[in-house]
């Protein structure tokens, strides 16, 4: 059996998870998206935590692609 973890696009991310990513972010950067509207769409729990479905954070990357202009 492999140690390495496999994802689907409904798995929850923390924002550490999306972080390590999107690294070098810090979390003070991501906490100021998200009070302007710039990042992914999270789930807040009841005790506070955030998580982002993988596949809403795939959208939200993706969504900031560049095009190459021709």
């Amino acid at each position: 059996m492999s140690s390495t973890a496999t994802h689907t696009d409904d798995d929850l991310m923390t924002v550490p998870d999306v972080l390590h990513v999107l690294r070098p972010l810090s979390k003070r950067t991501f906490y100021r998206w998200r009070e302007t509207g710039k990042a992914p769409i999270c789930i807040r729990l009841p005790n506070g935590e955030l998580r982002i479905h993988r596949s809403d954070f795939k959208e939200w990357l993706d969504s900031h692609r560049e095009q190459v202009a021709a």
